[in-house]
């Protein structure tokens, strides 16, 4: 019989740090993602703050709580972040488990900024693109969640996707760190 071990998607492959800048996975516990049913977006939302503390995101937002986050993830979709769901979110909307899906990173360090804005076409300053707030966009090739936490920004690719992932943002953290040290 095989002896299997579970893997993070990034195992391996993280954390790097370049110049002042570090890449890391982040052990966020489980994804569920959220869609209401019909006309049950505020009873989802009443659900969840019950539930968890937290309300279901307008677009672009990011709500959070005590060991939870709720991601706005596209139209009338979001990722519940940290804990299992609770039952009660059964009846005003889908949630499907995703947490094998998914490799969540964290850029942080003071020229984040800098190494995204090689890789994705939106303009992330803090003044545009505040903590609490979120973007569904892509980073180079691929297909990502996007969002600004106190600590950095933290990226959710597809797990299959990781090592691209991983190695796209090393290119750009290199190309970063390189003007650093010459400007």
């Amino acid at each position: 019989m095989v002896d299997l071990t579970a893997k993070s998607a990034c195992d391996g492959l993280l954390p790097i740090s370049k110049g002042d800048v570090t890449l890391s996975e982040l052990e966020i516990g489980n994804i569920t993602a959220l869609s209401p049913f019909r006309g049950q977006r505020a009873a989802l939302s009443t659900a969840l703050k019950a539930a968890h503390g937290v309300a279901f995101p307008n677009a672009g937002k990011v709500s959070e709580g005590e060991g939870v986050s709720c991601v706005w993830s596209g139209r009338d979709q979001a990722f519940l972040i940290g804990p299992p769901p609770a039952e009660d979110l059964a009846a005003p909307a889908a949630m499907t488990d995703q947490s094998d899906a998914w490799a969540v990173v964290l850029l942080a360090g003071a020229a984040a900024e800098d190494v995204l804005a090689r890789l994705v076409p939106l303009d992330l300053r803090a003044g545009a693109f505040p903590v609490g707030t979120s973007a569904r966009t892509l980073c180079q090739h691929m297909t990502i969640t996007l969002w600004r936490r106190d600590d950095g920004f933290a990226i959710m690719a597809f797990r299959s996707m990781a090592r691209t992932l991983a190695h796209e943002i090393s290119e750009a953290m290199t190309s970063v760190a390189g003007r650093q040290v010459a400007g």
